[in-house]
């Protein structure tokens, strides 16, 4: 599995790059044929005093991608929000794919 961490408006900490890349390793319990992850963490409303903090994560596999966002106050709120709905979007898939 290839993981791609991509930070846009800001440089990230080796803390918060290790935390996605820590809770990333999870996807392939769900899904056994992931090629790629990438992640977008990104800054929002830059030019204004409040900054919500976004994370995208799009996940490749063969003949599918699965894409989530979300956004809060804090990174790793974000991104915890939004890898627990992709785990829920492949479960769904997988679920279809048996029935």
């Amino acid at each position: 599995m290839n993981v791609n961490i991509q930070t846009v408006h800001f440089d990230a900490d080796m803390k918060l790059i290790d935390y996605v890349s820590k809770k990333l390793q999870k996807i392939g319990t769900f899904h056994d044929k992931v090629i790629k992850v990438d992640v977008f963490l990104k800054l929002d409303n830059v030019v204004h005093t409040i900054k919500d903090k976004i994370a995208e994560i799009r996940v490749h596999v063969p003949k599918q991608n699965f894409f989530v966002k979300a956004s809060s106050k804090s990174f790793e709120e974000s991104f915890d929000s939004a890898l627990d709905s992709l785990v829920n979007q492949i479960k769904r898939k997988k679920e279809k794919q048996t029935v």
